[in-house]
């Protein structure tokens, strides 16, 4: 009898084990496999502010409108001064208030993300217009002529961090663009005014060559097109800068200037605003309601743009509403163009509202010059070790200072 007694015990435990174990799979199944993580989103600007009507207006905007349709937190922080310092300082300030993705517009923020991306691994950040040569050019002292000597830190090699994703831009590709409407919409004597020659700057005046110079051969008029070649050795106009482009508009006859590299548009504003009929291509974003604002209303032909705000849309999408981070973690991406059907699509653009179209050059003709591209019927080399062979006339100076 005890015997039986101490088997149905047994059993009895078996069952109850069985049934704890099937009670416990079942409460395993209905488990989140992984905890999903809320997003917050700060956008840092540079020196400038969120009305600049350019690399910060841009992204402020496309962070905004997507945070709003998809309901997920967002600010954004201006540093109080022009530094990496006070820039690390307005990241941090965002961090510490619980935002998680981190957006910075322009390679100036490249020591930022250096300073960062390693102490806060938790964080995603993203800088758009940041190339790995950017960042890697911060792990390095230098000489006196900005060479790379000897690593900061021996223990710490060039990298973009796993919770870093930057993107650049195929600039060789709107210059392009920008220089076929300008032959196209009947300009023959045109002028690049660069700022440094840093790959983005020479990129885009090296398509703006080849551009202009696959219009004129096709119209038959290589030899009426000239184009003026200069850099200003900085990134901002000043009054050495404005007298060189006097001499460009009002000596040499030059039309239009496809003035490229940061505040230095303005020389070629100041310089065309005295000789009527003068023009400016703009350069990153649609500069026509800037240049309007400096007293060019209706100057600026048109501009070489970059997608800033379809960048984040894009990047914000796939990381919040996808979890799709594994596709941009250490990753730089080099954008250009998605679509050979909506121009507007894609990650380098002319302007489709501002551009000054005419019957020689429509938005129909756009759209096919931009389906060519697409479809690999045209090509544009993105080579800056020498300038493009041409059958226009290209001036090619050094630099205006330096």
């Amino acid at each position: 009898m005890k015997k039986i007694i101490a088997l149905l015990m047994v059993l009895a435990m078996v069952f109850a084990l069985v049934a704890c174990g099937q009670k416990t799979e079942q409460q395993g199944e209905q488990q989140p496999t992984e905890t999903k993580v809320e997003y917050k989103v700060a956008m840092v600007t540079d020196y400038g502010d969120i009305t600049d009507e350019s690399f910060n207006q841009a992204t402020y905007e496309g962070c905004k409108e997507f945070c709003e349709a998809n309901n997920v937190e967002f600010t954004y922080k201006k540093p109080s001064g022009d530094s990496t310092a006070e820039r690390v300082s307005a990241v941090e300030a965002a961090i510490d208030e619980g935002y998680n993705v981190i957006v910075m517009p322009g390679f100036a923020f490249a020591g930022t993300i250096y300073e960062v991306q390693d102490k806060y691994p938790e964080v995603k950040f993203i800088g758009l217009d940041v190339s790995e040569y950017d960042i890697t050019d911060c792990f390095y002292n230098h000489d006196d002529q900005g060479n790379w000597t000897t690593l900061i830190d021996e223990a710490n090699q060039p990298h973009v961090a796993a919770n870093t994703y930057c993107a650049v831009y195929q600039e060789e590709l709107c210059g392009y663009m920008a220089g076929v409407a300008a032959v196209k919409l009947g300009y023959k004597h045109l002028g690049f005014l660069g700022g440094m020659a840093v790959p983005a700057v020479v990129r885009y005046g090296y398509g703006f060559v080849q551009g202009a110079n696959a219009a004129a051969v096709e119209l038959g008029i290589a030899g009426e097109v000239t184009v003026e070649y200069v850099y200003g050795n900085q990134f901002f106009g000043d009054a050495d800068i404005t007298a060189y482009m006097d001499t460009w508009y009002q000596t040499k006859g030059v039309e239009v200037v496809f003035a490229c590299g940061g505040g230095i548009y303005t020389s070629a504003v100041e310089a065309a605003k005295k000789v009527e009929g003068a023009k400016v291509i703009g350069v990153d974003v649609d500069q026509a309601a800037i240049i309007a604002g400096l007293g060019g209303e209706g100057m600026t032909v048109t501009s070489a743009m970059k997608g800033l705000a379809a960048t984040v849309k894009a990047t914000l999408g796939d990381v919040i509403l996808n979890g799709n981070w594994a596709a941009y973690s250490g990753k730089v991406a080099n954008l250009g163009l998605v679509s050979g059907e909506d121009p507007t699509a894609n990650f380098v653009q002319i302007p489709m509202e501002s551009t000054q179209w005419s019957d020689s050059f429509t938005q129909d003709n756009y759209k096919e010059l931009v389906a060519k591209m697409f479809a690999g019927e045209i090509t544009v080399s993105n080579d800056i070790s020498a300038m493009p062979a041409t059958e226009i006339t290209v001036n090619a100076y050094d630099n205006i200072k330096g």
